[in-house]
């Protein structure tokens, strides 16, 4: 069976979209193969290596990547999902092919002016977010996997 490929994408590639990215991978069983990307890729964030590692997923070889590179490329997905504003989300280019296009807005507290254990915090919560949100896609694409 083909694997049903999958694109998240958020400003800069360095945090929310790599975090949903190895999310899918990890919980997809094999049926899914999940890449990320940005509008301007920039280096993987640590609190985003350092909350995904307290749960077991190694994010830290992660490397930022241009969506349109990927769309220039002529990379074909079935989904394309955006994690950002819906302004931003606009942006993203239309793929060809047979593309599905979803907003799943989440915030970026490390932009915010907070302690760096409250932007922590924050980061684990939307780890979690996210985690339940793939798990609810992979039940919706392939309602017969099971956990």
């Amino acid at each position: 069976m083909e694997k049903i490929k999958v694109l998240f994408v958020c400003d800069d590639n360095s945090l929310r979209s790599p975090m949903a990215e190895a999310w899918l991978n990890h919980l997809g069983q094999g049926d899914f193969l999940a890449r990320s990307a940005g509008f301007e890729p920039a280096a993987i964030n640590p609190l985003a290596v350092e909350v995904m590692g307290e749960v077991g997923l190694d994010i830290s070889g992660h490397k930022g990547r241009s969506v349109f590179e990927l769309y220039t490329a002529g990379e074909l997905f079935s989904y394309v999902i955006t994690m950002c504003d819906p302004a931003t989300a606009e942006r993203c280019p239309i793929f060809p092919g047979v593309t599905r296009v979803a907003n799943w807005p989440f915030p970026d507290p490390t932009r915010e002016k907070i302690p760096e254990t409250e932007k922590k915090q924050k980061l684990r919560e939307i780890r979690d977010l996210i985690r339940e949100r793939v798990e609810r896609f992979i039940q919706m694409i392939r309602p017969d996997a099971h956990d």
